[in-house]
């Protein structure tokens, strides 16, 4: 087929770019062809929370990617829907994050469907994390331009069962991210990183916004049981997307001064994998939450994760298998964090861990994810 997708690619960064540039591969693999239509801007700077939108990696070989969309010009979004039409494109696979996204999408996909073209999008989230008033209006206006969803998570799905009941819907987990290279010794990776590789390594990854919960994950490892392990250590790896110094005042406050390592700079998809090679628990104390890329870049690297119940989380990572599912409460977190600390030189567990790990990642496959998408 020719597959277009539109949404976020190079030269922007992040876990958008990285999906859709990884799924662009997946389905050329697999003999389509495809391009990718990105944003020529993306959001408006004073929207943005972080330092920049922009990748300093070079541009991806071997994917066309066409820089068309404007996401606050109207004009961009008839101009881009023409182009799809023009393109005669069998399929339009959009992905779908944030509520702000839906007027340009959703009018792109409107042109595209009276072109002949299917339109499928892949929901990240229905109902962002950060909810405005206006968002009911603006998803709906998106929701009823789509032929088909594809969700990610049970809850992503009952929330756009809400506002659609008509178009086909279908479940499939986000897929592995194996595009940041292959486990490194841990050794190296702590040698990389300046670390001391005698500690037991926490890591916190990804950009830091308030429903992710690093608050919590900080109370939780004052708790006095990790406290006195002198050879424990959290890892802070992202930038922040909201206000840093708050946590700056609650380290002060729990007395973890020291104890936690911040390197809360973008962290570029090359030094990807020297922090998940260095870690031992992966930790997600998420707030609110749908599904997580992280989860499916611990996966690749074979390290156990420590989730809270809330959205998908639980489906992605069986408890006691691959690590911990707790309550969204710093002394549930810190009950996990130190039963695995209590492990840590017990070799048979790691191994029954590490097996459960290679078994269960077998589930996230990239075909499954074009298999669903693709699906008449």
């Amino acid at each position: 087929m020719r597959i277009v997708i539109l949404g976020t690619a190079w030269p922007y960064r992040g876990g958008l770019s990285a999906f859709n540039e990884r799924l662009a591969r997946q389905f050329m693999a697999e003999g389509h062809e495809v391009e990718i239509l990105t944003f020529t801007m993306q959001y408006p700077a004073f929207l943005f929370p972080g330092k920049t939108q922009y990748s300093d990696d070079p541009a991806p070989e071997g994917l066309r990617i066409r820089r068309v969309l404007n996401s606050v010009s109207p004009l961009s979004w008839w101009r881009t829907g023409r182009l799809v039409r023009s393109m005669k494109a069998d399929l339009l696979v959009i992905k779908f994050w944030i509520p702000l996204m839906a007027p340009c999408l959703g009018t792109v996909a409107r042109m595209a469907r009276r072109g002949g073209t299917r339109v499928v999008s892949v929901l990240d989230n229905v109902i962002p994390h950060e909810p405005h008033f206006w968002d009911t209006v603006l998803v709906r206006y998106f929701v009823r331009s789509i032929d088909r969803f594809v969700a990610m998570s049970d809850s992503v799905l009952r929330d756009c069962g809400r506002f659609d009941r008509k178009a086909p819907k279908v479940l499939c987990p986000h897929p592995l991210y194996d595009n940041f290279g292959e486990p490194l010794p841990r050794q190296e990776a702590c040698r990389l990183l300046g670390l001391d590789e005698s500690f037991t390594y926490l890591l916190f990854f990804g950009f830091i916004r308030d429903y992710k919960g690093l608050d919590l994950l900080m109370r939780a490892y004052s708790d006095p049981r990790l406290a006195a392990n002198e050879k424990l250590r959290l890892i802070v790896a992202g930038e922040f997307y909201n206000n840093g110094g708050q946590y700056a005042v609650l380290e002060r406050q729990l007395g973890e001064t020291g104890r936690i390592i911040w390197h809360t700079d973008f962290i570029p998809d090359d030094k990807v994998r020297l922090y998940f090679s260095a870690a031992d628990l992966i930790v997600q104390p998420y707030k609110t939450a749908t599904q997580s890329g992280v989860t499916q870049i611990a996966y690749h690297f074979c390290k156990p994760m420590l989730v809270t119940r809330v959205g998908g989380l639980a489906e992605i990572v069986p408890h006691g298998k691959v690590g911990y599912v707790c309550e969204v409460d710093p002394q549930s977190v810190a009950d996990a964090v130190a039963d695995f600390a209590d492990h840590i030189g017990d070799e048979a567990w790691h191994a029954a861990l590490q097996r459960n790990i290679e078994t269960e990642k077998q589930k996230y496959a990239w075909s499954r994810m074009t298999a669903a998408i693709t699906k008449q």
